[in-house]
C-alpha cells in the first residue's frame, strides 16, 4: 500500500485487526517508556557495563521507579486520553484542564516545559502557549497517541488541528508540531496495515523535506537529548534498522539519554507495526497491571471516537 499526500488513513483490515494493533501501540508505549526510564541520562557505556544489553524491565533508574511503573510519557498519553473521552473531541479547555489535574496528582517526573505551559494555563486559563523557537522538546510528541487513535480515517487537516490543541498547551513550536503530525502519520499507517517502505517514503519523507534538521543516516546517534529533533532520529534509526517490536525497542534504549521518551514513541510505532501478538509476554506481564489496564481500555474507547470523527 502507498499514501498520496493530502489524504486520510483508512484501514484496510478487520475491526479485530485494527482494535490489536491499537492496543500494541497503547501497551508499545508504555513497555518503551518502563524499559527505557531504567536508563534514562546514562551513556552507552554505563548501560554496557551496569546492565550488559538492556533487555529486561526491571524499574530503578535515576527515578528508582518499581518494576513495571511507567514516567510522565505514559501517564500524560493517558491524562490526554481521559479528555478525549471526556469531550467526545478536543476540547483544548479540557485536555489542558486534564493535564493540569495530572501536574496536580505529583508525577513521578516532569519536563520544563511542560510545568512552564500548565503554571500559564493555571495562572491566565489560556489552554495554549505563544510559539517559542526554545520549546523543541519531545513533550508533546512523547504524549500524541491518543490523537492518532481518535482520529484515524479523518482528514488530514483535521488531524493537524486536533494535534495542535493538544500540544500547544506546552509546545507550541514547529519542530515538535512536525515531530507529532508524522509519528501519528506512522502510527495510523502502521495500524492500517501499510508496508514499512510506505512509512518511510510517506510521512518520514514529508517531514524530511519539510523539517531538514530530521535528516538521519544508518549511523547510531548515543545519548539522544530531550530535543525533538534527536529523540526521532534515534526512533526512525532503530524502527528502520530492525525487524521486531523487541529488536527496536532494545536498539533504541540501549542509546541512553532521553530513553523513555525514545522508547515510548518508538514503543507506539513499533507497536502499530508488529501487532499485539509480537509484543513479547515478558514485557506485558511486567507492566503495572493499572497501566496496563488503563491502556487497553483507552486504546479501544479512543478508536470508537475515530470511527465517529472518519468524515470530518
Amino acid at each position: 500500500m502507498s499514501l498520496a499526500a493530502g489524504t486520510s488513513i483508512t484501514p484496510n483490515i478487520s475491526n479485530a485487526e485494527l482494535q490489536a494493533r491499537a492496543r500494541a501501540a497503547y501497551l508499545g508505549l508504555a513497555i518503551g517508556d518502563a524499559l527505557g526510564a531504567t536508563v534514562e541520562f546514562m551513556t552507552p557505556a554505563e548501560i554496557q557495563h551496569t546492565h550488559g544489553i538492556h533487555n529486561t524491565i526491571v524499574g530503578g533508574g535515576w527515578l528508582r521507579l518499581p518494576v513495571g511503573q511507567v514516567t510522565d510519557d505514559t501517564t500524560m498519553a493517558l491524562a490526554l486520553g481521559r479528555a478525549i473521552l471526556e469531550g467526545q473531541g478536543f476540547d483544548a479547555l479540557l485536555i489542558a484542564r486534564s493535564f493540569d489535574q495530572w501536574m496536580r496528582g505529583k508525577p513521578v517526573d516532569i519536563g520544563h516545559a511542560v510545568r512552564r505551559g500548565l503554571m500559564y494555563f493555571r495562572r491566565t486559563g489560556e489552554p495554549f502557549v505563544s510559539e517559542n523557537e526554545m520549546d523543541g522538546g519531545n513533550g508533546a510528541c512523547m504524549r500524541c497517541l491518543p490523537v492518532a487513535l481518535a482520529t484515524i480515517g479523518c482528514d488530514e487537516a483535521w488531524v493537524k488541528e486536533a494535534n495542535r490543541r493538544q500540544a500547544h498547551i506546552t509546545h507550541n513550536n514547529p519542530l515538535s508540531d512536525a515531530a507529532c503530525e508524522c509519528v501519528i502519520t506512522m502510527v495510523q499507517m502502521g495500524m492500517a496495515g501499510y508496508s514499512k517502505e510506505s512509512l518511510l517514503k510517506g510521512p518520514v519523507t514529508t517531514l524530511l523535506n519539510n523539517q531538514p534538521k530530521f535528516i538521519f543516516d544508518q549511523r547510531e546517534r548515543y545519548n539522544p537529548t530531550g530535543f525533538v529533533v534527536e529523540t526521532l532520529q534515534a526512533v526512525f534509526q532503530a524502527f528502520f534498522a530492525t525487524d521486531s517490536f523487541e529488536a527496536c525497542l532494545v536498539n533504541v534504549v540501549n542509546r541512553g539519554g532521553d530513553a523513555d521518551t525514545t522508547g515510548a514513541i518508538a514503543g507506539m510505532i513499533a507497536g502499530a507495526y508488529y501487532g499485539l501478538e509480537n509484543l513479547p509476554q515478558r514485557w506485558c506481564t511486567k507492566l503495572d497491571k493499572k497501566v496496563y489496564a488503563d491502556c487497553d481500555s483507552q486504546a479501544q474507547s479512543l478508536l470508537e471516537i475515530g470511527k465517529g470523527n472518519a468524515s470530518v
